[in-house]
């Protein structure tokens, strides 16, 4: 998310005063509400879905996970590239490849 947007979320909080309601354990529930609206998007089809309506439920859960990273005090790319080292010894290229097999499965 480039600077500029990272600054209209933050101003859209602070405008509003909303930042006291945005605990670390309200955010989660946001950003599991948020996903679960966007699941719901498909829940009828895999291949017939809203375009517009899938792009709104999942910038939704893109402002709530700014949030949360900016009550936590996290850099997205840090926490994104150690949960990606996990998840690059857990599921290692040659074994993995063209397999959904979970990992303690492989």
């Amino acid at each position: 998310m480039n600077d500029q947007t990272i600054a209209r979320i933050r101003k859209f909080k602070e405008d509003r005063d909303w930042d006291k309601f945005h605990s670390p354990a309200n955010l989660a529930k946001s950003i599991s509400i948020e996903a679960n609206e966007l699941l719901e998007c498909f829940q009828w089809s895999d291949t017939e879905y809203n375009l517009q309506h899938v792009k709104e439920e999942l910038a939704d859960v893109l402002v709530y996970c700014r949030h949360m990273l900016d009550k936590l005090n996290l850099d997205e790319d840090e926490i994104v590239n150690m949960k990606m080292d996990q998840n690059e010894a857990k599921y290692p290229a040659e074994k993995a490849k063209g397999n959904s097999t979970k990992y303690d499965e492989l």
